[in-house]
């Protein structure tokens, strides 16, 4: 069996970015570990979540500086999923978190995109249940029927 560890998120800074992730996001502090001056393990996580983690990792080149903020090309890099997606998009408006959109609806659930501190997008993301303990998520479905010219827009 694999899974995924952690993700390494990069950061300006370790503190902003724990402040950001734990009073902010509501993200649980999971490690901070020193190596010296420079260099910490630090890991968080969504509060609750026993899955996969970020690793913040301070920028140390000019090649990683440039990337803070950019990490998946402007596309939509993590998703944020809730069980409740009105308290959660309340909760971060009101703490100043930068939504690019307004909340819809799609086949999958509820969905709206924002950026963290530096730029990120994320999807806060309520997934909809299609049947009892079926949940429809963007990729779900068989997307081999598809061709390029007929992929639905969660596939585009």
């Amino acid at each position: 069996m694999q899974s995924i560890g952690h993700i390494t998120f990069l950061v300006r800074e370790y503190n902003e970015a724990i402040r950001f992730f734990t009073e902010v996001l509501g993200f649980k502090l999971i490690e901070d570990i020193a190596f010296s001056e420079e260099k910490r393990w630090v890991v968080v996580r969504p509060n609750g979540s026993e899955g996969s983690g970020l690793l913040l990792a301070k920028a140390g080149t000019t090649e990683q500086q440039k990337q803070i903020g950019n990490q998946a090309g402007g596309r939509v890099f993590l998703f944020l999923q809730s069980n409740d997606f009105w308290r959660d998009y309340q909760s971060l408006k009101s703490k100043g978190v930068k939504f690019n959109e307004e909340p819809r609806e799609e086949l999958y659930g509820t969905v709206a995109v924002f950026e963290d501190l530096y730029g990120n997008k994320w999807d806060l993301l309520q997934l909809r249940r299609q049947k009892e303990h079926e949940v429809i998520s963007g990729y779900s479905h068989d997307h081999r029927k598809h061709t390029f010219d007929s992929a639905p827009k969660c596939c585009s």
